[in-house]
């Protein structure tokens, strides 16, 4: 007969397994992330989110910068931008500002692969987990 305490050992090992196993997999939530890409033209600056551990967005975008929210189902997500304050850009970088958060609304799935992030949708975007 197996002992009270070997089954709660057990049940303490199997939860511990589960939850590393959802940090190196899961949705990132509780991470800041930068988009893989490459910075405007006259600028070293590169997008980022920082999502928080109720998926509670802060984006820092090409020039703009603003709030969201991410909603996640298993590999279902929905970004739903918040208010998005205009920093005097320039035109070029407010359109591709304007551009990435109508490519991150329309996000429908996505995937981990260790500290990449792949928001798939009409425009995939891939983001990287930044570097402590």
């Amino acid at each position: 007969m197996v002992s009270f305490k070997r089954l709660v050992c057990a049940a303490v090992a199997l939860l511990s397994m589960t939850v590393a196993a959802r940090s190196e997999d899961g949705f990132p939530f509780g991470t800041e992330m930068t988009l893989e890409a490459v910075p405007q033209p006259g600028s070293k600056r590169i997008p980022n989110i920082e999502i928080g551990d109720n998926g509670e967005v802060v984006l820092e975008l090409w020039c703009k910068g603003g709030k969201g929210q991410f909603s996640v189902a298993g590999n279902t997500v929905i970004f739903v931008p918040g208010p998005i304050q205009d920093r005097s850009c320039p035109p070029a970088r407010a359109l591709a500002d304007d551009d990435l958060v109508a490519a991150l609304s329309s996000v429908e799935t996505w995937k981990r692969q260790g500290d990449v992030l792949t928001l798939i949708g009409p425009k995939p975007l891939r983001f990287r987990a930044n570097g402590n």
